[in-house]
């Protein structure tokens, strides 16, 4: 352990067992049939049951922060406590041993995402306003991004937002937006000058989620929940020092969010859906359904164990970079790349293993409750960049592969030809 950090790990340990229970070590014996079997990926919780979860999540942010442990990287001046990311890090390491909420709704797309590019982009006031709010659980943010017509080609958006004195008006739609149904504030990327090629007309603001003309409709997964949004913009009203960068120059804001949120999506290693693509629970699973001595099973769970290790050494690795204070290269892409391939290939892994018995629900443990991940894998595979975009960034910048041909980055927005029709 690198010098220093046994104070900072007895400080950690302190913390927990006086406001937490430590769990038991499940991966050391899986006894098949015990506790509940969900394994999901998305929430399929009903609306009070979700909307009870976010309090509790959001109340154990507050007393982390109020403990020094809400923001461990950040300023000291939010709150934070300008330690490593390695501490950040060992911290989360620590805190998976105890049964705490789960803050993966605040801290993935706010914490994670959001917070940084406040911080990077945000006038003084702004950041005064937001970071320890959003920090300390009092305020949960979203990100209004996506859209209809912009997913992967995200510069493609048609959102627009209009200068009106001091203050700017957002017409537009946007999509799958998770948690806005919990959101305060939402980062959104608007079109501000059509005349300029498509990357360099946006903008970027924070829009105040209870704003007259903002409206969050929910979108029902196949999966039973409804963890993402629509979110229409109706001549909402954000005044500009909620403007996040330069006029215009959103993109470069939206950059530093989209690094974050590859590093947040890639190192994701909990959860109920992890611990159930573990070699022990495979294993179980296997010797509950006869399994176990057939070798082209125990070949294939071998596979995936095997690309499970791969994705955490190359984790490992950021973090070795990390501790030698150099800025991880392209592993954040690599990891989301393989930790969303790991999850489709193990969920596949166990639907074949369980056979028929998935598509029933007849009470039996271990059966049907793979269906909730497995209906969320093609997710997985669109969320926070999709593969085809993430094996474009390992093309281009590990193996210095040229551009995709056909993208016009000279042409005035307006000009430029989309699905639908033009500008």
């Amino acid at each position: 352990m690198p010098s220093g950090m046994d104070e900072f790990v007895a400080e950690v340990r302190a913390f927990l067992d006086a406001n937490a229970t430590r769990r038991a070590d499940g991966d050391a014996d899986v006894e098949w049939g015990s506790g509940p079997d969900r394994i999901a990926y998305f929430s399929a919780d009903p609306p009070e049951v979700d909307a009870a979860k976010a309090a509790e999540a959001r109340a154990w942010q507050r007393r982390r922060y109020e403990a020094g442990f809400g923001w461990i990287t950040g300023p000291p001046e939010y709150g934070g406590r300008e330690l490593s990311a390695v501490h950040d890090l060992l911290y989360d390491g620590i805190e998976a041993e105890y049964d705490v909420p789960d803050t993966g709704m605040l801290a993935v797309i706010g914490l994670g995402m959001i917070g940084p590019t406040i911080l990077a982009h945000a006038l003084p006031p702004i950041k005064d306003r937001y970071l320890p709010a959003m920090y300390s659980g009092d305020i949960v943010a979203c990100q209004l991004f996506s859209e209809p017509g912009a997913g992967s080609d995200l510069a493609s958006l048609t959102t627009k937002a209009v200068r009106d004195g001091d203050e700017w008006v957002l017409n537009g739609q946007k999509v799958w937006t998770s948690i806005a149904q919990h959101a305060q504030i939402g980062m959104a990327l608007c079109r501000t000058d059509p005349d300029q090629p498509k990357h360099k007309g946006i903008t970027a603001f924070l829009v105040d989620m209870s704003a007259p003309g903002v409206d969050v409709r929910p979108l029902r997964q196949m999966s039973g929940g409804a963890d993402f949004n629509e979110v229409f913009l109706t001549d909402v009203r954000v005044p500009d020092d909620h403007r996040l960068g330069e006029v215009n120059g959103g993109w470069r804001v939206a950059l530093t969010t989209l690094m974050n949120e590859r590093a947040a999506v890639g190192g994701e290693g909990a959860g109920p859906a992890a611990r159930a693509l573990s070699l022990p629970f495979l294993t179980a699973l296997l010797k509950a359904n006869g399994r176990l001595d057939d070798p082209a099973s125990r070949r294939r769970l071998a596979e995936l164990v095997a690309d499970q290790a791969a994705t955490k050494y190359l984790n490992h690795q950021a973090i070795r970079r990390m501790r030698a204070g150099v800025q991880p290269g392209p592993e954040a892409s690599v990891a989301k790349l393989m930790y969303a391939q790991n999850l489709t290939r193990g969920a596949h892994f166990a639907a074949e293993v369980v056979g028929p018995r998935l598509i029933a629900d007849t009470g039996e443990w271990g059966t049907f409750s793979w269906t909730e991940l497995l209906l969320a894998t093609p997710a997985l595979r669109i969320l926070g960049g999709t593969e085809e975009i993430m094996k474009n960034i390992l093309a281009e910048r590990v193996l210095g592969l040229p551009k995709e041909p056909g993208i016009d980055t000279r042409s005035p927005f307006r000009e430029l030809k989309r699905s639908g029709g033009t500008a």
